[in-house]
């Protein structure tokens, strides 16, 4: 028999984060273009719960995003100054104060982040010419990941609520924002990790394992080829810090 399902926060019923969480008032409009992967698959996937924790915000699934009829009608609305937040070399970073509200005066900064793996995120935006040419927004100096549950490809990477937290704190520090419940979205990503890291070891108190262990032939062991990797953030110049975040 399969559990009764919230289809909002898309946790069983008797688990559902719906009545604990407080949709926070902003004045930046938050979209969340989430790849199918992470909603099919990724159970503790921190973009939703960012999605429920901020009012003024949309969450939409897909890969190209190009024909996506709400996404293109908030890009293309003239009351709409839309920015895609992305490490770049010709991202503003709003850590340094690169962005100014004159720079949108009269409109309404909407930021789209691509919610899924690193190695996801780039056939989305290869593949949504549209989301290529919105300026970039990045920002620096942010604290490393809160995730113990899960190893980050590199020291500068951030779950989605993370990024989302972080760019918050820069917008509210530059006055393009108010961040009225800073504690909010970190309480309940570590809520999140205290549940999994629990039912992991309950798991294991009883024998259950999401894997199976495959067995191969009994001989010396293979060796691993190394692996590659490619950069995620682009390399500073030279005899500059590197400020991806």
């Amino acid at each position: 028999m399969s559990r009764v399902m919230c289809y909002k926060c898309y946790w069983p019923q008797p688990l559902c984060w719906c009545a604990s969480i407080t949709p926070m008032p902003s004045r930046t409009k938050f979209v969340f273009l989430m790849h199918p992967y992470e909603f099919k698959r990724i159970k503790a996937n921190t973009g939703r719960l960012t999605h429920l924790c901020l009012a003024d915000s949309e969450l939409h699934i897909g890969i190209s995003f190009d024909e996506h009829d709400k996404v293109q009608a908030l890009i293309n609305d003239p009351q709409n100054y839309p920015v895609l937040l992305y490490p770049s070399r010709e991202a503003r970073d709003l850590s340094k104060g690169e962005l100014h509200a004159e720079d949108f005066a009269g409109k309404r900064l909407v930021v789209f982040l691509l919610d899924a793996t690193w190695r996801l995120v780039r056939p989305m935006l290869r593949t949504s010419l549209t989301l290529q040419r919105l300026p970039c927004i990045m920002f620096s100096n942010a604290a490393p990941s809160r995730y113990v549950i899960k190893r980050q490809p590199e020291p500068g990477c951030l779950s989605t609520l993370e990024a989302t937290h972080e760019l918050l704190l820069a917008l509210d520090r530059s006055g393009l924002d108010h961040y009225a419940q800073p504690t909010q979205l970190l309480e309940v990503f570590q809520r999140m990790q205290d549940f999994q890291i629990r039912c992991t070891a309950e798991n294991k108190r009883l024998g259950i394992s999401r894997y199976t262990r495959r067995t191969r032939p009994e001989g010396p062991p293979m060796p691993r080829p190394e692996p590659k990797r490619r950069r995620i953030f682009p390399k500073p110049p030279q005899n500059s810090p590197d400020l991806s975040a």
